[in-house]
């Protein structure tokens, strides 16, 4: 049997979703993760659930944090950075905004380069593609040569001006660079990002090649590990935008897998919506380190390319718009010095990990508190594989009280509440703050962590409907089972609807598409390839672009005047207004490319005909105080069982958590419907 196998690589947890078509069987797993080296927990995982395992794959996608960690945690290499003559500086300019303004003693974000590193070299395109100045070719072997002899760089980035126009001095620099410095991988802002403004393209082009060695170090090791079990051709990393590539092109873009874990869940939960019949979806993924939150409105995940690595640092790759912060079941609670009770953003990590974990760990967590609220239970954490300390839990929780002044439950119930606080934010950040009314979502609550607090979050921020699906800890892993093969591509366009070049717009449109196709083809995507385009644009003068969808592959009479009242009607449906007649101008063309790969298909359960039994309670404490809960098992629950918090339901990954009244309700694929979404569905 050949399974499909998604493996979501992350700071607590490495989870596994494996997936048999022919018996349409989903197994899952988790193991603990191994930061100082990632692989070695993957192949552990796959056989320690079972020897055979890694033979049996088909396919596996794998979704990492290597890239990110890199960037955050600034471990990449040191990057040699070349540009224009002039234009030295930009990076380190950065833009004239602060983060905040009446702050003296804030100071801008670093670069991802350094400037000692930073180079320039005559040549100059102009801002119509035109060679205004040739490229002295000796100059560059000359700059070549001194980079290749500097043992401390191990990349190179190179951004010139307007190489987004005409990119012939950028390909030809890098031909340069790679005849003489062979050893150091080169990134060229055209291939990274062929769009204006040149901040921007350079610090998205500098990150590429500060992580270049890393990743491809990464990467290579895990081709190595595979091609000895013999599936080293039948992986693919996930990308930022949701879609998988294959290990090479990983390698020669890695700026790509920038967000590659946390998309897996918003994939599943774009297949969810679907499924359930549910158009609005805001997603909560809370894991052991860190909680991600992003939206699916009406049925579609929603894109960026707005990415601060830093306040003022931006990546522009096209990515799911997900927003993450420090809340996860492992985030430290502490005391400030005003002495205020503080959550996070510091996290236990997988080692020791959270005080109840009895790895050495004595500081007190979010889960720690769970356990002492008698929400998780220490003998029923991962099925009864790992055996929780409950006295440890509360000596962590303890000494937070005696700081406060505060009994253990008081303190372990501010804790939680703190950390649902945090997560409020950042769920505002994705709904209110881009003029989403939270009464029209469904929350989508998953992670290990993420159940246990849906119902207080739904309660707390006014969503009124809640989702938990199929094995929410390894929901981002399921996620990468359901994902395809998918190429986004941007390249700007400058002109107006006055003086509109239809020849030179069609020509980029083929250009992308052409690209895009041969990119999948060259990964190994054969059959049918599906093209979606969009056009960037707004009004003449106005600073921020609105994005448009198309329906046709080429400009012609017709086609440019539907783009245009497209635009129109685009503009009064987000700002409830237009300008008849006003000018146009065209920023950008943007093409997805997307190849439809193999996917499982979820099967229903049984219907239940008899009340559903608890297999026990126990106190657990709520905002209304300590509460005898009924306990149930999740694999007990048939579709049709309806409950009636306070109830606990127990699976092996996680546990859910419904406040005194909240109804629940099992569908036909055994998701856990609660609040209104429950009522509606009887």
């Amino acid at each position: 049997m050949r399974h499909l196998v998604g493996i979501d690589v992350g700071g607590t947890f490495t989870d596994f979703v494996a997936f048999d078509p022919q018996t349409q069987k989903l197994d899952v797993w988790k193991t603990l993760s191994t930061p100082k080296d990632p692989i070695e927990g993957i192949l552990s995982g796959l056989e320690n659930y079972d020897a055979n395992a890694i033979e049996a794959v088909d396919h596996l996608r794998l979704g990492t944090t290597i890239a990110t960690n890199a960037i955050l945690e600034r471990k990449g290499s040191v990057v040699a950075y070349v540009t224009t003559r002039g234009f030295r500086d930009v990076p380190f300019i950065q833009r004239g905004k602060r983060k905040s303004h009446y702050d003296l003693t804030w100071i801008k974000s670093k670069p991802l380069a350094k400037r000692r590193y930073c180079f320039e070299i005559g040549g100059r395109i102009t801002a119509r593609g035109e060679e205004y100045e040739p490229l002295d070719e000796n100059e560059i072997k000359t700059l070549a040569r001194t980079i290749a002899n500097d043992p401390n760089i191990k990349a190179i980035a190179v951004c010139l001006l307007f190489s987004y126009v005409n990119p012939i001095h950028e390909r030809r620099v890098a031909d340069i660079f790679s005849n003489e410095c062979p050893d150091k991988p080169v990134s060229i802002s055209y291939s990274v990002l062929p769009k204006w403004k040149e901040y921007e393209r350079a610090s998205t082009t500098i990150a590429d090649a500060y992580i270049r060695p890393l990743v491809s170090h990464h990467i290579g090791r895990v081709e190595e590990q595979f091609t000895k079990k013999g599936i080293g051709k039948r992986v693919a990393v996930i990308k930022s935008n949701g879609g998988e590539m294959s290990l090479d092109a990983a390698k020669n873009a890695p700026i790509q897998m920038t967000l590659s874990g946390p998309t897996g869940g918003v994939v599943g939960a774009k297949h969810i919506s679907s499924l359930v019949g549910v158009e609005h979806l805001v997603t909560l993924d809370m894991g052991g380190t860190s909680t991600d939150v992003s939206t699916v409105v009406s049925g579609r995940e929603s894109f960026t390319t707005s990415f601060e690595i830093e306040f003022g640092v931006p990546i522009q790759i096209p990515m799911i718009d997900i927003r993450t912060m420090g809340a996860g079941g492992g985030s430290l609670a502490w005391i400030d010095k005003g002495g205020m009770l503080r959550v996070g953003p510091q996290s236990a990590g997988a080692q020791p990990g959270p005080a109840c974990y009895d790895q050495g760990g004595n500081e007190a967590t979010v889960t720690d508190a769970n356990v002492v609220l008698g929400r998780i239970s220490p003998s029923n954490f991962l099925g009864g594989s790992m055996q929780l300390n409950q006295e440890v839990a509360n000596q962590a929780i303890g000494k937070i009280a005696e700081s406060i002044n505060k009994n253990i439950d008081q303190t372990a119930l501010a804790i939680v509440q703190i950390a649902n606080n945090n997560m409020i934010g950042a769920l505002r950040s994705v709904l209110t703050e881009r003029g989403l009314d939270p009464r029209d979502f469904t929350l989508l609550g998953f992670g290990g962590a993420g159940p246990v607090h849906v119902s207080d979050l739904m309660y707390h921020s006014g969503i009124p409907s809640g989702i938990i699906p199929n094995h929410p800890g390894q929901f981002s892993a399921f996620g990468f089972t359901m994902t395809d093969a998918r190429i986004d591509l941007e390249r700007t366009t400058q002109m107006t609807s006055k003086a509109f070049n239809r020849d030179h717009a069609n020509k980029v449109i083929k250009e992308l598409s052409q690209e895009a196709v041969e990119s999948l083809n060259l990964q190994g995507h054969k059959g049918e390839i599906n093209l979606y385009r969009s056009l960037e644009m707004r009004y003449f003068g106005q600073n921020h672009e609105l994005e448009v969808p198309i329906s046709f592959d080429e400009f012609n009479d017709i086609t440019i005047l539907s783009g245009w009242e497209q635009f129109h009607q685009a503009h009064r449906d987000r700002f409830n207004f237009d300008i008849p007649g006003e000018i146009i101008e065209l920023i950008s063309v943007k093409l997805t490319a997307v190849a439809v790969t193999e996917r499982p298909d979820l099967p229903t359960i049984t219907k239940g005909h008899d009340k559903p039994e608890p297999v026990g309670s126990r106190l657990v404490t709520f905002d209304e105080g300590k509460l005898e809960t009924r306990i149930y098992q999740r694999d007990q629950l048939k579709m049709g069982h309806s409950l009636e918090g306070p109830v606990v339901i127990e699976e092996p990954a996680s546990v859910t958590v419904v406040r005194p009244e909240q109804k629940v309700l099992v569908d036909e694929y055994g998701h856990l419907l609660l609040g209104k979404i429950a009522s509606t569905n009887r």
